[in-house]
């Protein structure tokens, strides 16, 4: 196999021979999630201590699709760079039926932007960069073979119980923050309880190794000839890696369907030959639910132990990452005596609104893909004739919508002169700075983005004064000759005017802190 799992090394912690003080945040689970929050967390001053059962990176390929947003948050954290040198750049899909190409689409038709529409990058690879850089940081304390064993919470903190190698103790955190996944030990020791819908039906999906030339391109097809009456989607992958997803139907076996007398004959029919390795399976049911409340006192659900999504428009590991996006700074605000706990509950309703979004497109799509007997599936054939003749329909065409932000239901100022892609709630849109992007200078604080005019003197944000010239009038000015933008640590707008005095602007400062917004 390309990819070397390699353990990583266990550490006897402290608290095996002695009572441990206090932590700040106890992060569960060591996946890409639970990473990247202790990377935001320290980029905020903030030490954490990071617990996993496990010792070595997710096998298989698992979350592939690492969306434009993604990337920016990725490259905060130091890593982007890194990400998109190893991973394969793409930005157009197609979709199929039957043989016939239905249409295709272009995720990013404008330059502009450092980090692309998408790239495929194999979970394991951004676990291990991950790893690597909590390693090399001297506020995330990362501890390998250490299992959650029992939870409570106590008022002004909660109480873990840790199993180990070596035996068990106990740790004391200001804030726990359960990344531990989809089956989340910590929701099941809280009696927390996910809402939301299963559907009866099932995906295989297949890592191959090969050599072969098919392009950097996300493919579907609805009822292929090699896959007949069912759905099916091919991902090009670093390493000469392909991800082939076939639809199984809610009958089927999954521990059938992994065995690869089964895999291997569904994947000749695919690629047209036997010339590949197959290198993971696995077996996976549709499923678009949420716990109600992400915040539960002095515990916090993050990613897939919050919400779940059926993976076609890949939302899942995007979307966690949106919340380590909107989580962090809130979080250190928090804990630095900079907010009270009313912060967090934005956190709670932004994320929770953001993860609505992706369950209702995620539902759209999945019953698209899969249309019970009768209107539905009259519905989804009659649009997937009329797409391949009439451009109108293709967008009635549903393969998984692809991962975006959300934009956030702020109550807040919002010149409505100033561009529709630039409003309050939503994540600043990158521009070139001539000396680098927009987005190298966002994110460190509040900032107070000035567009053709002088910053007004204003305490609590950093003044960012930029012309009014190329990309950046196009994306903040529209047809205005001059623009204020207010945007939170997290690169979100929070407020925008085209003029507006110091005292407008201090108000919506302390706002933003308050998370009444």
């Amino acid at each position: 196999m390309p990819y070397d799992y390699q353990p990583f090394p266990y550490v006897p912690p402290p608290g095996l021979v002695a009572p441990e003080p206090r932590k700040r945040v106890v992060i569960v689970g060591a996946g890409p999630i639970g990473l990247a929050m202790a990377l935001e967390l320290a980029r905020h001053d903030v030490p954490s201590v990071v617990v996993d059962d496990n010792n070595v990176v997710s096998v298989g390929s698992r979350a592939i699709c690492w969306s434009k947003r993604s990337l920016e948050i990725l490259d905060r954290l130091g890593l982007g760079a890194r990400c998109l040198e190893k991973g394969v750049t793409w930005k157009v899909g197609r979709t199929f039926h039957r043989d016939r190409e239905v249409f295709n689409f272009d995720l990013q038709p404008e330059d502009g932007h450092k980090m692309p529409a998408f790239i495929n990058l194999q979970q394991y690879y951004v676990e291990q960069f991950l790893v690597e850089a909590c390693e090399a940081d001297p506020l995330v304390d990362l501890r390998f073979k250490n299992r959650v064993i029992a939870v409570e919470q106590m008022g002004d903190h909660a109480f873990l119980d840790i199993e180990t190698p070596d035996g068990e103790y106990a740790l004391e955190t200001e804030y726990l923050l359960a990344c531990d996944g989809a089956n989340s030990p910590v929701r099941h020791m809280l009696g927390l309880e996910f809402e939301g819908e299963l559907f009866e039906e099932r995906f295989l999906i297949a890592d191959i190794r090969m050599e072969a030339e098919f392009p950097s391109e996300r493919w579907f097809w609805f009822e292929p000839t090699f896959h007949p009456g069912q759905s099916a989607l091919l991902h090009k992958q670093p390493d000469q890696v392909y991800r082939i997803d076939l639809q199984l139907g809610w009958g089927a076996d999954p521990e059938h369907e992994k065995k690869p007398e089964v895999v291997i004959p569904r994947i000749e029919k695919v690629v047209g030959h036997s010339e590949f390795a197959l290198e993971w399976v696995s077996v996976y049911t549709f499923q678009c639910r949420r716990l109600r409340e992400f915040v539960h006192d002095r515990v916090i659900f993050v990613g897939d132990s919050a919400h779940v999504v059926s993976p076609f428009g890949a939302r899942g590991g995007n979307g966690g990452l949106q919340d380590v996006d909107n989580l962090g700074w809130k979080l250190a605000a928090v804990i630095g005596g900079r907010a009270d706990a009313g912060l967090l509950e934005s956190y709670g309703r932004e994320r929770a609104f953001g993860a609505d979004e992706n369950i209702k497109n995620s539902t759209r799509a999945t019953r698209f893909m899969t249309p019970a007997a009768g209107m539905e599936r009259v519905f989804r054939d009659q649009v997937l004739a009329l797409a391949a003749k009439a451009p109108f329909a293709r967008a009635w065409v549903n393969s998984g919508r692809l991962s975006a932000p959300c934009t956030y239901p702020l109550n807040a100022p919002d010149d409505t002169r100033l561009p529709p892609g630039a409003r309050p709630g939503m994540v600043a849109p990158d521009a070139p700075l001539g000396n680098g992007w927009l987005m190298e200078r966002l994110g460190r604080g509040v900032a107070l983005l000035t567009i053709g005019c002088t910053a007004p003197e204003v305490a609590g944000a950093e003044a960012i004064a930029l012309p009014a010239e190329g990309q950046i009038a196009a994306r903040f000015l529209g047809g205005a000759a001059q623009a204020i933008y207010l945007v939170r640590p997290d690169q979100v707008i929070a407020a925008r005017w085209c003029t507006a005095d110091p005292s407008a602007i201090s108000a919506e400062i302390e706002t933003l802190w308050a998370g009444t917004a």
